[in-house]
């Protein structure tokens, strides 16, 4: 089950980058759906899981952006490694700390992205550390509305299950 809510998540996550590509050309530049499914997958604390989805996920994104491909792809895997390292030694269940992780998260991918570009493309500009504050805001934002919202979809499914149990046993 959880191969199948990880795949939905980053089908999701394509589709939330296609459409706001398609309607902003900015949108890349300021939201980054693919770094939030890492790191939500990753705070299941599944070092091996968090390093592959990140793997996975950020060769997807570098497909999908005209960056030099396999950037993305080394950033999210050491994101969700990382990640999932920090999961395994404390415990974030509050919707801040999942603000907090994500949003480091982003700024700590846009780190690795420009010494990446910095030591293979010596050409290359550095981004603005405006625009990767916002980045890691809007991300945080984005990664705890998800949590809330699959919080609440797992609450509101287990009363459900209890229900119909309860149904069961009186019937």
């Amino acid at each position: 089950m959880p191969v199948l809510k990880t795949l939905a998540a980053i089908a999701v996550a394509v589709l939330v980058h296609l459409a706001g590509v398609r309607m902003f050309p900015g949108f890349a530049q300021v939201v980054d759906v693919f770094l939030v499914v890492v790191v939500l997958h990753a705070l299941e604390g599944n070092s091996l899981s968090g390093m592959l989805v990140g793997l996975l996920v950020g060769l997807l994104h570098d497909s999908l952006t005209s960056a030099p491909f396999g950037l993305f792809g080394f950033a999210d895997t050491i994101i969700g490694y990382g990640t999932a390292r920090l999961a395994q030694r404390l415990v974030i269940q509050r919707a801040s700390g999942v603000f907090a992780v994500v949003s480091f998260a982003a700024v700590l991918q846009q780190a690795v992205l420009v010494t990446l570009a910095f030591l293979l493309l010596p050409d290359s500009s550095l981004p603005d550390p405006v625009w990767a504050a916002v980045k890691a805001g809007v991300c945080g934002l984005i990664g705890l509305a998800a949590h809330i919202a699959g919080r609440r979809w797992r609450r509101t499914a287990e009363s459900r299950r209890r229900s119909r149990m309860s149904r069961l046993r009186l019937g």
